[in-house]
């Protein structure tokens, strides 16, 4: 293994550990604002810290050839869909935080991280084919699930559906990241979308919230972190890191963010799970590191994972 690809892979880890432990601090954020306020502001500094480092790229890519008309589609193409997927994104977004309200930062990081599964079996539907792997990883995930959040009543909690929910809306905007970041600028599209379910969220939060000054102060700490860390630096850490890493590789690593995330609530915000909801933990992050994994040679998964791009 090279230097290029072990620095990819740390930044990887880096960029995991950061998603990871964004769960607390939306965790703690939700005590004092909305989720549509907190996601507003968060998403609205993470679209503002793109701006610099697109503007550098865009000076290094500027040649004085480029024709205009030419530029004026991309520019429509681009805005349209970042409009598309920041909505998508504010939909799985809103999900979250209101469900993390209702659930702990483990448990709410492993749910949403099923997301890795769900992309293969929306895939099926779209005619993707998918290999004897994702079937054992679903397994895997589904029952892991049960132990995790079904309760003794054989009733899933209000939160952990909410989180549930909010992982299928999440499969979905990683398709469409991914049908978009070969036709538009990626990271063009990232700042439009962020731009976008900021916007969204505010007005919702105008709407549905009592936003107050008090609010946003005490939770200042975790939408700074939601808002350049998890967002701007954790996205910018994966563009680069991924130039060097294989799709594959990549998505197994990112994946530990909900490890990342249980350790986050029990170091920081003293969360203990029962030794059932662990076992589940484990089973959900087997059942999403088996469709990764080469176990039957002959089949595989067509499903294009590369653009894991969960923005917490």
């Amino acid at each position: 293994m090279n230097n290029k690809i072990i620095q990819a892979n740390m930044l990887l880890l880096l960029t995991a550990a950061i998603w990871g432990f964004a769960f607390v601090a939306q965790r703690v954020g939700s005590q004092y604002v909305g989720g549509f306020t907190f996601n507003g502001i968060r998403f609205a500094l993470g679209s503002i810290s793109l701006i610099p480092l697109i503007i550098y790229l865009d000076k290094r890519k500027k040649n004085g050839n480029r024709n205009e008309s030419n530029n004026e589609v991309s520019t429509k193409k681009t805005i349209v869909s970042g409009i598309l997927a920041g909505t998508i994104l504010y939909t799985g977004s809103t999900l979250q935080q209101v469900g993390l309200t209702y659930t702990t930062a483990g448990k709410a990081s492993f749910i949403t991280a099923l997301y890795m599964v769900i992309v293969p079996i929306i895939g099926l539907v779209l005619g993707h084919k998918i290999g004897k792997n994702l079937w054992v990883g679903v397994g895997f995930a589904v029952i892991g699930l049960y132990l995790l959040s079904i309760n003794e009543n054989f009733s899933i909690g209000y939160g952990d559906m909410l989180e549930l929910i909010c992982s299928i809306f999440f499969a979905l905007h990683i398709l469409t990241i991914d049908y978009f970041c070969n036709r538009v600028d990626p990271l063009k599209l990232s700042c439009i979308q962020f731009a976008t379910s900021s916007c969204l969220s505010l007005i919702s939060a105008f709407i549905f919230e009592n936003i107050t000054i008090s609010g946003i102060s005490n939770a200042l700490i975790p939408i700074l972190y939601g808002g350049f860390l998890s967002t701007g630096v954790a996205y910018t850490l994966q563009v680069v890191a991924q130039k060097n890493a294989k799709p594959s590789h990549a998505a197994i690593i990112m994946s530990m963010e909900s490890v990342f995330g249980a350790i986050g609530g029990a170091l920081l915000l003293g969360e203990i799970m029962s030794t059932k909801a662990y076992i589940g933990c484990i089973l959900i992050f087997v059942g999403i590191l088996i469709p990764q994994i080469k176990i039957f040679p002959k089949q595989s998964i067509k499903t294009n994972v590369k653009d894991v791009t969960t923005i917490y």
